[in-house]
């Protein structure tokens, strides 16, 4: 059983009446693989646990923040050279822009969900990833104007240059790391919500980057499963 030691864990699960394993495996089910809310109902139901769907999407909604704080403080530091895109989803019937970047050995850089697609986000984009990562030596784009303009306005307040590449043909191995957040997310037929897609975003890109083997800390040895419930811990 997944004993809970920090003060933050302790108060996020004080009033969730389910047994912290059971909470968590859900909620890392829904966040790994390409099933609905509903399909956990079923699953749980067959496992002696009645839990409805709408219960399961809350436990996911309010664990992800901590769940977040935990990673990014164990996440092991990433390469130096960036591939950087942008891809679609869906949030109430309107497409939105995930940023994402990865460096050369396909390990995620970071993450943003943005409204709009747009110098602005792009410069909000690579402030979050920077601030998180450190400035890179190489950025490799595609032809997207927005993003080269957010890159020149980072220039203009740097001491330390980004060398910078537009290349789309050199940017297919962030193009081949989309599929596994947009395959994921297929089955939920878009979010409600901008703050709730933000939010579960958040969630399948730590058990993406979790798969890939970027927590650090005491997981050697320890499978993704494994790792995802010791940021619980």
């Amino acid at each position: 059983m997944t004993k809970i030691t920090t003060p933050n864990w302790k108060k996020a699960f004080t009033r969730l009446h389910f047994p912290i394993d059971v909470m968590l495996l859900c909620v890392r089910w829904y966040l790994a693989y390409p099933l609905s809310l509903r399909h956990l109902e079923e699953m749980m139901a067959e496992r002696g646990v009645a839990v409805d769907h709408a219960t399961v999407h809350r436990w996911v909604i309010k664990l992800l923040p901590i769940m977040e704080t935990a990673f990014r403080k164990r996440k092991l530091p990433v390469g130096s050279s960036w591939r950087v895109d942008e891809t679609y989803i869906k949030v109430k019937g309107h497409w939105k822009y995930l940023y994402r970047a990865v460096d050369k050995a396909g390990h995620t850089v970071d993450f943003l969900l943005c409204a709009h697609r747009n110098q602005a986000a792009a410069l909000r984009f690579f402030e979050k990833a920077i601030a998180e990562n450190g400035l890179p030596e190489k950025v490799t784009i595609d032809k997207s104007g927005a993003n080269f303009a957010a890159l020149e306005a980072i220039h203009a307040r740097e001491e330390e240059q980004i060398q910078v590449r537009q290349n789309k043909y050199l940017n297919n191995l962030i193009e081949q790391d989309h599929r596994a957040i947009k395959r994921r997310i297929r089955p939920m037929l878009g979010f409600k919500n901008f703050w709730t897609a933000r939010r579960i975003l958040i969630g399948i890109e730590i058990a993406h980057a979790i798969r890939k083997g970027q927590l650090g800390g005491t997981t050697a040895g320890l499978t993704p499963a494994e790792q995802f419930y010791e940021l619980a811990a």
